[in-house]
């Protein structure tokens, strides 16, 4: 059975310098816990409106 919601895996895992991002969780974490000057780059709002718009549709959960 495929996981849904923050739990669900990616295809293939994100490695992000010794960091290797698993789920959508592990990509949600990473981004929130990093210091605001790195998650207000470009790249990271585009990654950002990307989640949430697999991981936030209306029932508030990934892959629904």
């Amino acid at each position: 059975m495929t996981e849904r919601g923050w739990g669900r895996r990616f295809e293939d895992p994100i490695t992000i310098g010794d960091r290797i991002l698993v789920t959508h969780l592990d990509a949600g974490e990473y981004i929130a816990a990093s210091p605001k000057k790195e998650h207000a780059a470009s790249e990271w709002q585009a990654a950002m409106k990307v989640e949430a718009r697999v991981c936030l549709p209306a029932s508030g959960s990934c892959g629904h």
